[in-house]
């Protein structure tokens, strides 16, 4: 049996390594010259920089990273962070989000005193969602098969979550405090992609629970994740290619998609396609033959959310001495969060010297930002308003991460600027949408199903979506699928 693996992202390369594993040859078709894609990290003037995501979850006992370690007889590159990271409130106040959970609930008290009732509600649903996140979940169920793997993954306890299923976050709050829902609302936009009103309630929960469950740093940068992943696959006879950016799936006369074509002239045959993409990108990979489900679904969807970036070199000696490596800043609380209203700061650890040359650090600043504003600018007749507001976003990400750390700008060195037209450029994600899709209800998550039985999507646009996490557990769904049709 034979799987060809259409991208070197964390999905992709977790369901290639479980396939060959379980005796399958692999291959893996990277476009680019390293791995990682929106979880890689690239190398510039001296620095790592993280494209993407800055912080890993996952790899505490029954987490998915740490369960892929087990089966896979590997060991990942990290070191838990404590804080997780310090949330900076419009009024000038903060909430450091604690690792240790003692410490957050001292926290969260003096934070938000009256909201107790909603973080006990909230950590009784994550442990839930933990719970049977640690063992194989099919979700949403696609077959019989699916269903008895559901039935095996619940509890007596996780009867306590049936009230929420079709509720919000939101829904669990009680009174209004302001500050209290602008504080949820950011945490949720870079944990489920969306804000309280919108986030399903068990999703949402086991999301804000993260800092608790063990957040890391990834050494080296977090595209160490994918080359841990990418040594093991060639250690074990599975071959990664870079610079092999396919162009087509070829569907054979059996409805079955039958051999990758790349730019570069290379065409293999495979009995298992895992396409490591957008809906959007494989159904362009597909061409005249994308299935009409496929067709329709991808005419229906909105683009989700891209990011705007800044990748900066700064001069260490500038900085504040003890100062935390990750923060989220928050301007402006009667403007909707994202648009550099809501910003994620993360810097290179001091001690990790892989990072960034002597004495300085790598720094790593992002917003959520609509993508179409960007490609309308790009492919307009005026050039130069793209270049305006690429300016203007990064100044005010810069005075955004000054409410954290006064005087950011006189340690900057080097500044680099990423909108949704170079996430599109370096990553082949359509647009440059990052991050998957709003986790807003578990019934309307998306499956792995592509309307051609031997092709599956892996990644973020899959449930449970986003973060290294996200995709590991999805994959890891995708593998066992993939193996259990084949058998």
């Amino acid at each position: 049996m034979t799987t060809i693996v259409i991208g070197a992202g964390i999905g992709g390369l977790t369901a290639a390594a479980l396939l060959l594993r379980a005796g399958q040859r692999v291959t893996v078709l990277e476009a680019h010259v390293y791995p990682g894609g929106s979880a890689g990290t690239f190398y510039h003037k001296g620095y790592r920089f993280d494209a993407g995501a800055t912080l890993a979850g996952g790899f505490a006992p029954g987490g998915p990273h740490a369960r892929l370690a087990e089966l896979l007889g590997l060991a990942w590159p990290i070191t838990p962070v404590d804080p997780a990271w310090v949330v900076h409130l419009p009024d000038g106040r903060t909430v450091t989000q604690w690792a240790d959970a003692a410490a957050w609930q001292e926290e969260r008290r003096c934070a938000f005193p009256a909201a107790e009732p909603f973080w006990r509600r909230q950590e009784r649903l994550a442990d839930i969602s933990w719970d049977i996140s640690s063992r194989p979940f099919p979700w949403p169920p696609r077959s019989a098969g699916d269903l008895a793997g559901l039935a095996l993954a619940l509890r007596p306890r996780t009867v306590g979550a049936l009230p929420y299923l079709t509720r919000t976050v939101a829904d669990m709050v009680d009174g209004n405090d302001p500050h209290f829902r602008t504080f949820l609302d950011a945490q949720l936009l870079i944990s489920a992609q969306t804000t309280a009103d919108y986030a399903g309630a068990l999703y949402g929960s086991a999301a804000l629970d993260l800092p608790r469950r063990g957040v890391n740093h990834v050494h080296g940068g977090i595209g160490a994740l994918a080359r841990t992943l990418v040594d093991w696959l060639r250690a074990n006879g599975g071959e990664v290619l870079y610079r092999q950016r396919v162009e087509r799936i070829e569907v054979g006369r059996a409805g079955q998609a039958a051999i990758v074509h790349t730019t570069r002239g290379l065409s293999l045959a495979a009995d298992v396609v895992l396409a490591n993409v957008t809906p959007w990108a494989l159904a362009g990979l597909l061409g005249p033959d994308a299935p009409a489900g496929l067709r329709r679904d991808v005419a229906g969807l909105q683009p989700t959310w891209g990011a705007f970036t800044l990748y900066l070199g700064l001069d260490g000696a500038a900085l504040p001495p003890g100062l935390p490596d990750h923060h989220q800043i928050i301007v402006d609380p009667n403007r909707p969060l994202g648009e550099g209203n809501s910003v994620f700061l993360s810097l290179s650890p001091t001690d990790d010297p892989e990072r960034a040359p002597a004495g300085m650090r790598a720094a790593t600043l992002s917003t959520h930002t609509a993508v179409e504003p960007w490609w309308h600018l790009c492919d307009g007749p005026d050039e130069a308003a793209y270049r305006v507001r690429r300016n203007a976003y990064a100044e005010r990400l810069l005075a955004a991460a000054e409410r954290a750390m006064p005087r950011l700008r006189a340690a900057v060195r080097l500044c680099l600027p990423g909108t949704p037209v170079t996430f599109q450029y370096y990553t082949r994600r359509p647009m440059g949408m990052v991050g998957g899709f709003a986790q807003t209800s578990l019934f309307a998550a998306r499956g792995p199903q592509t309307g051609i039985d031997n092709l599956w999507l892996v990644g973020d646009s899959i449930f449970p979506g986003q973060s290294t996490a996200g995709v590991t557990l999805g994959a890891m769904r995708v593998a066992t699928e993939v193996l259990r049709s084949s058998a």
